[in-house]
């Protein structure tokens, strides 16, 4: 495993990091509460065993179970082979009281006494004025001096100039998590946002380094469009780790052959890996991306359950298929995600669109998704 330092907090991180939101489940359903216990702790304990040091987890993930999951899996001395990080979940932050109540619950479940990193998660510009409402700013610093946090950060989706904004904002910020790879460059924070964090001594962590897997599995277009010699999932990888601003990556790993092959990968990262000849490859890839993509869907399903039984992010992921494969595959998943309810059922209640990292406005598409596919 490859090192590299973490802005200016002085600790090393492995180039890879675990993350917990797309664990192995019981019942099949991505992301469901029904988390493979022992397939996943098995998971976790081999990719610590193998060099990470680097374990990510939030209070939503899996429906509030990855965090229990995270402290099973740290048991037995993993604890102190890694650093933890996790969030606060500033989204149901209502009263004075729920910060602390949540970060005492949060190390419960974690089964520590403290979280190495702690992050304000998902800072938009509605999450910012909850930060200012209710002083977190004030009770992170709080937290930290009473040992319960050692590291203080923030994740984010929204745009830069609100990016800009929060990192000017407190002069104690040590790392920051930002949405990022070679598609998403001028999108969100995007490349400037990881050049101006990391130029302010900040730690970067990327999140979304396949794009919800989406450049795991790209597009006939989007692979032709790579060359061959490494799979488009070690292309997308290696686009981050060439970059001395990010500190490491974080990946969602829900099988053995993802954690073997994410390790195989980070054992030959290096800042400067890519040639500028790849790294042209790499921008003109993100152009054919750009040319056939509809709906940036990452499939995080934040949105779900839709209280009116629509599965969000697969009609999604049916609609781009009519630009990014045939339409014959596209009718095919449009027909696996909407057994019984399809996109006509939305009845526009925006709960979607108030959780989105996105910020889909799914409310003006589902109707035009109902169109193409004839309901």
């Amino acid at each position: 495993m490859n090192y590299r330092k973490f802005g200016n907090t002085g600790v090393e991180i492995s180039a890879l990091g675990f993350g917990t939101m797309r664990l192995p489940t019981t019942d099949g359903v991505p992301l469901s509460a029904n988390i493979d216990e022992k397939e996943a702790i098995r998971l976790i304990r081999h990719a610590i065993d193998s060099g990470v040091n680097y374990v990510d987890t939030a209070y939503p993930y899996h429906g509030r179970t990855s965090e229990t999951l995270v402290g099973k899996a740290l048991a037995d001395g993993y604890r102190e082979k890694v650093y933890l990080a996790t969030k606060s979940p500033v989204v149901l932050i209502e009263a004075e009281g729920d910060f602390d109540r949540i970060l005492d619950e949060q190390l419960q479940k974690l089964n520590t006494d403290h979280v190495d990193f702690y992050l304000l998660h998902a800072l938009d510009k509605k999450k910012w004025e909850t930060v200012k409402k209710f002083n977190l700013l004030d009770k992170m610093k709080k937290a930290r001096d009473a040992g319960k946090i050692r590291f203080m950060g923030f994740s984010f989706h929204d745009d830069l100039e609100l990016f800009k904004t929060i990192v000017d904002s407190f002069d104690q910020w040590d790392f920051c998590q930002i949405q990022f790879n070679y598609i998403n460059t001028d999108y969100q924070a995007g490349l400037e946002g990881l050049h101006y964090a990391a130029g302010k001594g900040l730690g970067v962590v990327i999140m979304e380094p396949l794009l919800g897997g989406a450049l795991a599995a790209p597009s006939d277009a989007l692979k032709n469009a790579l060359s061959p010699e490494k799979s488009p999932v070690e292309w997308a990888l290696d686009y981050l780790w060439n970059q001395p601003e990010v500190s490491l990556l974080l990946s969602g790993m829900g099988e053995m052959q993802q954690v073997e092959d994410n390790l195989t990968y980070a054992s030959r990262s290096s800042v400067g890996m890519l040639s500028e000849k790849e790294v042209a490859m790499l921008a003109h890839a993100k152009e054919v991306y750009d040319s056939s993509i509809l709906v940036p869907c990452t499939r995080c399903s934040y949105c779900m359950p839709c209280p009116f039984g629509l599965n969000i992010p697969a009609i999604y992921q049916a609609y781009n298929a009519t630009s990014q494969s045939t339409m014959e595959r596209a009718k095919t998943l449009y027909a696996t995600a909407t057994p019984e309810v399809s996109a006509i059922d939305c009845r526009k209640c925006r709960r979607c669109e108030n959780v989105c990292p996105q910020h889909i406005p799914s409310s003006e598409l589902m109707p035009k998704i109902a169109e193409v596919f004839g309901r």
